[in-house]
C-alpha cells in the first residue's frame, strides 16, 4: 500500500464503530454554523483536523468540535475507556451565553456574545438575517443557531479553532498547508460492530422479555431470526454507505492525499461544487 493509498485507507476506516467517526456536518443533533478543513504534513508525517462548528441543544452551547485524521495523532480524548478522534471547544462565553439565551432562542434584549474574550454584537433585525439569507425559523425571536450563523460572516475566526487548538494532537512540527473554508463533502458513517454469538443473544433475550411485551411473546429460535433480519438490514446498509459515500470513492479526499503525498497543493484543483456550508444540510439538528 503506497502513501496515498494509506492517507484514504485511514479516512475511509475512521469510523470505528464506538467513539471515532468521520465528520458529520450534518448531523441530526446539532445544528451546523461553520466547518473548516485544515491539512498538515512533513516528509514522514500528516494530519487532517476539521473543524465544525454548531449548536447542541442537548448539550445547550455551541461547540467547536474538533476532528484529528493522521499517521501521527497523540493526547487523544478518551470516553468510556475508548480513544476518540474529537475534541470540543467553546468559543462562548458559558455565564454570557447563558444570561442571554433560553429555549434555543436569544432573548429580546441580549446585546452581544463574548466570544474569546471580545464582545460580539448580536442583531434582533429580521431584515439583516433575510439580507443574509438566512431563514428564520421561530416566529418567537432569533434563534441561537441563526445568531451564530450571522456573527460568523464578519467574525468567522472568532469561532475558529486557534493553532493551540489545532496542534493539541498532532504534533508541533508539522506543517499546516491548506486552509479550505469551502469543499465537496459527504457524511459517512459505518456502524462497524461484531454480530451477538448464541451466548450474548440468549442474554439479550431474557432481557429484553422483562420489557417488551412484543419480544416476550417469542420464542428464542424468533428472536435470533429476527435479529439476523435486523444485521442483514444494518450489513447492506453499511455495503450502500460504503459504495457511495466513503472518503476515497470521490475527489476531495483523493486530491487532498496527492497534497499531503507531494507537499504541493496545486495538487488540490476541485470540479465538484462545494456543499461544507451549513445551508447544503438541512437535516442538521432536524433531532
Amino acid at each position: 500500500m503506497n502513501k496515498k493509498e494509506q492517507i484514504l485507507d485511514t479516512l475511509d476506516n475512521s469510523n470505528d464503530g464506538f467513539y471515532k467517526s468521520f465528520v458529520q456536518l450534518g448531523d441530526i443533533y446539532s445544528y451546523l454554523i461553520d466547518s473548516r478543513l485544515n491539512v498538515f504534513r512533513n516528509d514522514l508525517q500528516w494530519a487532517i483536523v476539521v473543524e465544525s462548528l454548531r449548536y447542541n441543544p442537548r448539550g445547550g452551547m455551541i461547540e467547536l468540535e474538533i476532528y484529528y485524521y493522521g499517521n501521527c495523532l497523540k493526547d487523544l480524548e478518551e470516553y468510556n475507556g475508548r480513544k476518540t478522534n474529537s475534541y470540543l471547544v467553546y468559543p462562548v462565553e458559558n455565564e454570557n451565553f447563558l444570561a442571554t439565551t433560553h429555549d434555543e432562542i436569544i432573548n429580546n434584549d441580549a446585546e452581544y456574545w463574548m466570544v474569546r474574550g471580545r464582545k460580539l454584537f448580536l442583531t434582533h433585525d429580521r431584515d439583516d438575517y433575510a439580507n443574509a439569507e438566512i431563514t428564520l425559523d421561530n416566529h418567537e425571536g432569533i434563534g441561537i443557531a441563526e445568531a451564530a450563523r450571522f456573527l460568523i460572516i464578519e467574525h468567522s475566526d472568532m469561532f475558529r479553532a486557534s493553532d493551540k487548538e489545532l496542534y493539541k494532537s498532532i504534533p508541533q512540527e508539522l506543517e499546516k498547508i491548506l486552509v479550505l473554508d469551502q469543499w465537496y463533502h459527504k457524511d459517512f458513517y459505518i456502524q462497524k460492530h461484531e454480530p451477538l454469538d448464541v451466548q450474548q443473544l440468549r442474554a439479550a433475550y431474557e432481557l429484553n422479555k422483562q420489557f417488551s411485551p412484543h419480544i416476550s411473546a417469542l420464542t428464542f429460535d424468533e428472536f435470533v431470526k429476527m435479529n439476523q433480519g435486523q444485521e442483514k438490514i444494518n450489513s447492506d446498509s453499511d455495503a450502500e454507505e460504503w459504495e457511495n459515500n466513503r472518503p476515497s470513492s470521490y475527489e476531495t479526499w483523493q486530491q487532498l492525499a496527492d497534497v499531503i503525498v507531494t507537499g504541493d497543493v496545486t495538487h488540490y484543483r476541485p470540479t465538484l461544487p462545494s456543499n461544507s456550508h451549513w445551508s447544503h444540510f438541512p437535516e442538521s439538528g432536524s433531532m
